[in-house]
């Protein structure tokens, strides 16, 4: 059993599902996710937790350059393996009371980026690393532009420039690291090996930068994601927010930082204060805003800047966070674009000053609501709090200073989301709020299963912490180990 299945799987449904039409398209399409998510727990339960990578699949692509077809996983891939193919189905779940005009490409696409996206998070080898990025960058691009909103296609093409700029940049890192190995490889471990001068790995940690930066995003590389968040369809918002994102986050652990120590110990200091610099600045931009959907976007941005400066830290107990962070954020950002999808899809609006009293005509739509937002407010017992928890503690060994304005994400965060849910759900009703109808059918079962999640994971979060515990650890103490030799 190769991590080959893993990858092949959703293209070989995506074809599958172009073959239908409709509402027969869109059960396919969950059918073939659901089918994704069960072998990836397959996967999981013949996982062993540790430092290894398993389930290794390195077959000759073009070795003629040195390409090989070379993926696998360890914890941390897992973690990322689980976050794609849990959160994919419960997208697809939560677009069933929407009919979308070529519903099969919609779909297909969807599975298609699923692929994209899972190569990434397993690649061993520098060339499928890229050819991943791009694979599940190309599916968003067409999402975005054929089923978003009025200003898509300007709002599409500035996501597509930033993003295709920064990847370019990126590929000119890789194929450098490729002429520098002895053997001409895009192998990772013998990226890893290479003995770089510190202008050298300064040069190369900034190519990388650029293109993860974007990703996240990270101030000041964020610019294109309000507007895109907000224009793209819900699903396809779900999935940036959800997963692409974390492709960045991903990239600094496994890419970014392992193939270039010399220019973190160069950069880092940097980079946690624009990390610090986005909380802040995010937080304070989406006290400000009177769009729904455009808030929970600037909130994104805090959340990824908190894991960003915990990750930068380089500490077990920041990556450990920073791990369980993005599975946390994943749910619970998708579980607050699909409240805002169902408030505009039922009212027509997403102007928080035009809602209220919601949750006296419908209380089951008012209790998943709340469960989300304290799970997006880091309560204690959820799933927002252990991994938010990591990271400040990760910071507060660099700074004691940075720490305490990092720590306003929560309390901002507090801020703005009561308050939206306050202003939204709460006091009487008016014409507009008096006709919203309770959840039913699937949007009920999509939040029981975002809820669930939230508090599950916030109650025991051992279970999750455990299987990229030992992955985290080995890469801390081989990258601690070089910045000692550095030292010396």
């Amino acid at each position: 059993m190769t991590v080959s299945i893993l990858i092949f799987l959703p293209v070989v449904a995506a074809l599958a599902v172009l073959l239908f039409k409709n509402n027969a398209a869109k059960h396919a399409a969950l059918t073939f996710a659901v089918a994704e998510l069960v072998v990836a727990a397959l996967f999981l339960s013949k996982f062993v937790p540790d430092a290894s990578f398993q389930f290794v699949t390195d077959v000759p692509w073009i070795p003629k350059f040195g390409i090989y077809f070379n993926a696998g996983i360890d914890g941390i891939s897992m973690m990322m393996v689980l976050l794609t193919t849990l959160l994919v189905p419960l997208i697809i779940l939560t677009t069933y009371k929407h009919q979308y005009k070529n519903a099969n490409a919609f779909y297909a696409l969807i599975l298609f980026m699923q692929a994209g996206l899972l190569v990434v998070f397993t690649a061993l080898d520098g060339f499928l690393f890229y050819v991943g990025w791009e694979a599940a960058l190309i599916p968003i691009y067409f999402i975005c532009s054929l089923w978003g909103g009025e200003n898509r296609i300007k709002v599409t093409i500035k996501f597509f420039i930033y993003t295709f700029s920064g990847s370019l940049i990126m590929l000119l890192a890789i194929i450098y690291l490729y002429l520098q190995t002895p053997e001409k490889t895009y192998d990772i471990f013998h990226f890893y090996n290479l003995a770089l001068g510190a202008k050298q790995q300064s040069w190369v940690f900034l190519a990388f930068f650029l293109a993860f930066a974007i990703k996240m995003p990270l101030f000041p590389f964020h610019t294109w994601q309000p507007d895109t968040y907000t224009e793209a369809p819900t699903a396809g918002t779900m999935l940036l927010a959800g997963i692409m994102l974390k492709m960045g986050i991903y990239g600094v652990i496994r890419w970014l930082i392992p193939n270039a120590p010399l220019g973190y110990m160069q950069w880092y200091s940097i980079v946690i204060v624009l990390a610090v610099i986005g909380i802040v600045y995010a937080s304070i931009i989406a006290i400000r805003q009177k769009d729904g959907k455009r808030l929970v976007a600037y909130s994104s941005i805090a959340h990824v800047g908190l894991i960003a400066a915990g990750i930068f830290a380089w500490s077990v107990q920041g990556l450990q966070g920073a791990m369980i962070q993005m599975l946390s954020h994943g749910i619970n950002v998708v579980g607050m674009f699909f409240i805002w999808d169902i408030i505009s899809t039922r009212l027509g609006t997403r102007e928080i000053s035009q809602l209220g009293g919601i949750a006296k005509v419908a209380p089951k739509f008012a209790l998943a609501f709340l469960i989300i937002v304290l799970g997006t407010v880091a309560l204690p017992l959820t799933n927002g709090f252990v991994g938010e928890f990591m990271l400040l503690y990760s910071v507060f060994t660099v700074n004691i200073y940075l720490v305490a304005v990092a720590g306003l994400t929560m309390i901002f965060g507090a801020v703005y989301m009561l308050r939206m849910y306050k202003q939204v759900m709460q006091g009487e009703t008016n014409a507009l709020t008096a006709t919203f109808t309770d959840i039913t059918g699937t949007e009920k079962l999509a939040l029981c299963i975002i809820c669930a999640l939230i508090i599950v994971i916030g109650i025991y979060p051992q279970p999750i912490l455990h299987i990229s515990d030992a992955a985290v650890t080995k890469l801390v103490q081989t990258l601690n180990f070089k910045f000692y030799q550095q030292k010396l």
